[in-house]
C-alpha cells in the first residue's frame, strides 16, 4: 500500500471519526449527568436526517442547516421531558427500559411516516467540492469534519469549565442531590445536556450523510451502537475520550474496509469493545469509582 492510498485512507478514517464523536459526546454527557445511557441518540441522530431531507425540499441549505439544528434539538428536548424526566426517581432499570422503548418508537415512525424504503440525502453543494492533493482526492466535507469536531470539542470545554451552566453540570454530575440544596435547578441543567448533546448529533447526521448520501429508518441504529461503544473505550462521562474513541474506531472500520474486510469492520468494533471491558473498563480516560461505606 503506497503513501497516497495510506492518506487517502487516513482522511476517510477521521473524517467518519469525527462524526461519530460528535454522536459520541451525546452519550457520554448524558451518563455523566444521569448516569444512564440514552439508547435513543442514535435515532434522534436518524431523524436528524430526516429533518435535512424535508428541510432542503423547502429552504436554501444555509436555512436548512439551523432548522435541522433546532428540529434535533427540540426532538431530545420533548424526549427527554416525556420520557426521562418523569422516570428521574425511578430505579436506573426503569429509565433504560424507556430509552430502549423511545429507540424503537422513533425507528418504527420513522417507517410509518417516511416508509422503510432508502431516501436520497440532500446535496449541499460547498461540503462536496472535491479538492485533489497530488494523487489523493478529498471533499471539503472529509476535511473539515475533522477540524469541525476538534473546534466544537473545545467550544465545548470552556462552556463546561468556564460558564455557570456548565458549572451546574459538573455539580449534578458529581452529586444531584447536593447540587439540588444547593439551589441548582436539576431540571435546567438535564435539559441543556439534552441540548448540547442533540445540537452536536445534529452536526453529526449532517457530516456523516453528506458522505453516505441516504437516509432509512434504521440508519441510527449501527452509528448509534458504534458511537456509545467509542464513549466507553474512551471513558463514559469523559468527553475528551469520547472523542479519542470516536477516531478511533472511524480510524479502524476504514482500515479494515481497505484492506478488504469490510465484512468484519462492524464486528471489530465489538471486539474492540470485549477488549477494553476485560483489560480496561474504565475506558482509556475513565476513573476507578470508589464504592462509599
Amino acid at each position: 500500500m503506497n503513501g497516497s492510498v495510506i492518506l487517502q485512507q487516513f482522511l476517510t478514517g477521521i473524517s467518519l471519526g469525527g462524526a461519530y464523536a460528535l454522536i459520541a459526546i451525546g452519550y457520554t454527557m448524558v451518563y455523566g449527568i444521569l448516569r444512564m445511557i440514552n439508547f435513543a441518540h442514535g435515532d434522534i441522530f436518524m431523524m436528524a436526517g430526516y429533518f435535512m431531507i424535508f428541510s432542503m425540499a423547502v429552504f436554501p441549505w444555509y436555512v436548512s442547516i439551523p432548522v435541522t439544528l433546532a428540529g434535533t434539538v427540540l426532538l431530545g428536548v420533548v424526549i427527554e421531558r416525556v420520557a426521562y424526566r418523569p422516570l428521574r426517581t425511578a430505579p436506573r432499570m426503569s429509565v433504560m427500559i424507556s430509552a430502549i422503548g423511545v429507540s424503537y418508537l422513533l425507528q418504527n415512525l420513522a417507517t410509518y411516516i417516511f416508509t422503510a424504503i432508502p431516501m436520497a440525502y440532500p446535496s449541499i453543494p460547498f461540503l462536496k467540492q472535491i479538492f485533489q492533493f497530488g494523487s489523493v482526492s478529498a471533499s471539503l466535507v472529509t476535511l473539515v469534519t475533522p477540524v469541525l469536531t476538534i473546534v466544537l470539542v473545545i467550544a465545548l470545554m470552556q462552556i463546561i469549565n468556564h460558564t455557570k451552566a456548565g458549572m451546574a453540570m459538573r455539580a449534578v454530575s458529581k452529586d444531584m442531590e447536593t447540587a439540588q440544596i444547593m439551589g441548582i435547578s436539576v431540571d435546567k441543567t438535564i435539559t441543556y445536556t439534552f441540548i448540547i448533546g442533540c445540537l452536536l448529533a445534529g452536526v453529526g447526521s449532517i457530516l456523516y450523510f453528506t458522505d453516505r448520501m441516504t437516509v432509512y429508518p434504521y440508519s441510527g441504529s449501527l452509528p448509534g451502537l458504534k458511537c456509545f461503544v467509542a464513549a466507553v473505550i474512551g471513558g463514559i462521562g469523559s468527553i475528551p475520550g469520547a472523542v479519542v474513541g470516536g477516531f478511533l474506531i472511524g480510524i479502524s472500520e476504514t482500515v479494515l474496509v481497505s484492506l478488504g474486510y469490510s465484512t468484519f469492520s462492524d464486528a471489530f468494533t465489538f471486539i474492540l469493545l470485549i477488549v477494553f471491558l476485560l483489560f480496561r473498563p474504565t475506558g482509556i480516560f475513565g476513573e476507578k469509582a470508589t464504592e462509599k461505606v
